[in-house]
């Protein structure tokens, strides 16, 4: 079948990564990806280098394998702090610009990008912030959450990125496990015109959390808030004069810890690296999305999310100009995204298909209405696509020129397991295959390589940006990092991912083979969402399953048992709903709640959660049920099934 996409002599003569393909001898796609995962050390140093990595103190060996494959280092004796390289570039040059919803845009050039950066460091040193310790960014996307997250990093500090949208629990949760220093958020944000406060979330979170001695305030909106004596105006810690100062940090010192659920269990601190994330970023954007020095890039995401630090970190280092935008896509119509398009003459454009998907409803007349052909590439992540979506996508707002560069990954990656590239050819919602340096594959149970079939997607040798395992979890054999990800295969690293690669090479995400819900893109852990529902008084036992959605891709139900004297009425189900949100954040607030006396489970208690999306959609195969405890528990689940 002849792809949807394939790349004209004008992506050819300016890919990025064809060039650094033929400059180390390899003259075709198929014999760069080869030796990208062949030959890891000199694949990643010719990869440094193309990226123009800066060094206080030069490596002397590119990877470490001596504790293990799961534990690898990588830039053995190097120090680097990834800010010295965002900020290395022509200080006239945009390095942001910043849109706010209410229309406000801010632009700042690298040279002012660093000033502010040296101011805020100043700032973090001054409130006694020094290396290692913690500092929480709780912030919508604006140009202090850009100057922060830089700010951090030049002081050596660990960053800890937080979703704008989480309730005070959720964000305590992190606060507490990271034992954070400061928190750095803003009085409030703007949200479809109306205001949405921070500042009372943030102090909510902070008394959960004693290890906070400093909240440091942004006045993003100009409203009133309640005074604490740790709080700090944004303006009182951003001193005129400073100068930049790079702490001198090794390649393999935290830079961030970023929190994301699994399947059980408390949300996971996945811990990255000076030399892992930020490099694995620039990769990617420089080798799949084709971004160079001189583009625009927009994408639509949070710092919360693993995308955001991505777009922070790997825009700058590559001396892109990044757009923040702070607000929703539709707001205040459905031409929003096209216009900043137009306005910023924006090159590169990332929104997930379920932003597409409700863009979609107020048809094509918003998008040809603005000029959109400064478009060169088009990219995608958080969730797989459907063929409509993608075929709107492409059509309309790429105009049938533009490629959709589909991406697919994790925040313990550091970004993209499979992806696509400017330089191969594309079919809707597919992947190329690996992205360079992935030594991705998809197996079956036995862990052999399967073809034309759904398996599990799996990786084999590592990379810069893996996970150094997670937050305060031990190196040894029982750590969380080890069970969650290697335990299945020896040296292998299972994702979690159903994959598919086809009889014409291209690969498709099929979905998510254990129980993590994805909300619009957003990943969030079943045991959180049912922790959430436990808090309400009226429920003792809860589990959360996603169930498709026509425009969010997958959203939230719960299934409650009550407690005694409790009875089941939509008002308490409204009220269980509200209580999630009121924990976890209004985007995470349930689509629904279902009443049951019992939840199935196996013998020794664990909720079997996927025999009850199985029973709740109407599947009749619902699985191995051998180990089930109590068959009428799924009766009760089949009897409040979707018709």
């Amino acid at each position: 079948m002849r792809p949807a996409w394939e790349p004209t002599e004008r992506y050819l003569e300016r890919s990025r990564l064809r060039r650094f393909a033929e400059r180390n001898g390899h003259p075709d796609y198929a014999s760069m990806l080869r030796w990208s995962t062949d030959d890891l050390a000199g694949f990643w140093r010719a990869t440094e280098r193309d990226l123009g990595i800066v060094w206080r103190t030069p490596y002397t060996r590119v990877l470490d394998q001596s504790r293990g494959l799961p534990w690898t280092t990588w830039w053995t004796g190097g120090r680097m702090n990834y800010v010295a390289t965002a900020l290395r570039h022509d200080p006239t040059h945009v390095a942001v610009i910043a849109e706010a919803e209410e229309g406000t845009v801010r632009v700042l050039t690298y040279g002012e990008l660093a000033d502010h950066v040296a101011r805020f460091a100043t700032g973090l040193r001054s409130l006694g912030v020094k290396k290692g310790d913690r500092v929480a960014v709780f912030l919508p996307l604006t140009v202090e959450c850009a100057v922060a997250v830089l700010a951090i990093g030049a002081v050596g500090a660990v960053f800890i990125p937080v979703f704008s949208g989480y309730g005070a629990e959720a964000i305590a949760g992190r606060l507490k496990d990271a034992e954070a220093k400061v928190l750095v958020c803003a009085d409030g944000f703007f949200r479809r015109g109306s205001v949405v406060a921070m500042k009372e979330t943030a102090d909510e979170a902070a008394d959960r959390a004693p290890s906070v001695e400093t909240v440091v305030v942004v006045d993003r909106v100009g409203r009133a808030y309640p005074k604490r004596g740790r709080d700090v105006a944004w303006s009182e810690v951003t001193p005129e004069g400073a100068i930049l100062d790079v702490a001198d940090t090794s390649a393999e010192d935290p830079f961030m810890v970023i929190y994301t659920s699994g399947t059980t269990g408390k949300p996971k601190g996945a811990l990255h690296v000076h030399g892992g994330f930020p490099l694995k970023a620039a990769q990617d954007l420089a080798h799949c999305f084709d971004l160079q020095q001189g583009d625009v890039i927009l994408w639509s995401t949070d710092i919360g999310w693993m995308m955001g630090p991505w777009l922070i970190a790997g825009g700058l280092m590559l001396g892109a100009t990044i757009v923040l935008y702070d607000g929703t896509p539709d707001f205040p119509d459905a031409s929003r995204m096209w216009s900043m398009v137009e306005r910023h003459r924006v090159t590169h454009l990332g929104i997930s298909p379920t932003a597409i998907r409700g863009l979609m409803r107020s048809g094509e007349a918003p998008v040809r209405a603005k000029d959109r052909s400064s478009l060169f590439v088009l990219g995608s992540t958080g969730e797989p696509w459907n063929p409509d979506p993608w075929w709107w996508y492409f059509r309309n707002v790429g105009e049938s020129r533009c490629p959709v560069i589909n991406y697919s990954g994790g925040t313990e990656i550091s970004g993209g397991i499979v992806g696509c590239t400017t330089w191969t050819p594309i079919q809707p919602g597919s992947f190329a295959g690996p992205c360079p340096g992935m030594a991705a594959d998809v197996v079956d149970e036995q862990g052999r390589p399967v073809r034309g079939a759904v398996g599990e997607l799996v990786i084999s040798k590592p990379w810069p940006g893996m996970t150094r395992g997670f937050w305060r979890d031990p190196h040894t054999a029982e750590s969380r990092y080890l069970q969650t990800y290697w335990s299945r295969f020896e040296n292998v690293w299972v994702h979690g991912d159903w994959a598919r690669i086809d009889d014409e090479g291209f690969w498709y995400i099929e979905g998510r083979s254990d129980d993590t819900l994805k909300v619009a893109g957003k990943r969030v852990g079943p045991a959180e969402v049912e922790s959430a529902a436990v808090a309400h008084p009226a429920v003792s036992e809860a589990a959360a399953i996603g169930v498709p959605h026509e425009i969010k891709g997958e959203v939230i139900v719960v299934f409650a048992v009550l407690r005694p004297g409790h009875q089941a009425a939509p008002d308490l189900a409204r009220s269980v709903q509200d209580k999630v949100a009121e924990i976890l954040g209004k985007p995470l607030r349930p689509d629904g709640v279902r009443f049951v006396t019992q939840l199935p489970k196996t013998r020794n208690a664990k909720i079997l959660r996927r025999v009850i999306r199985g029973a709740y959609l109407g599947k009749d195969d619902l699985g191995d049920l051998s180990s089930l405890e109590n068959p009428a528990a799924v009766d009760e689940v089949r009897a409040l099934a979707i018709s």
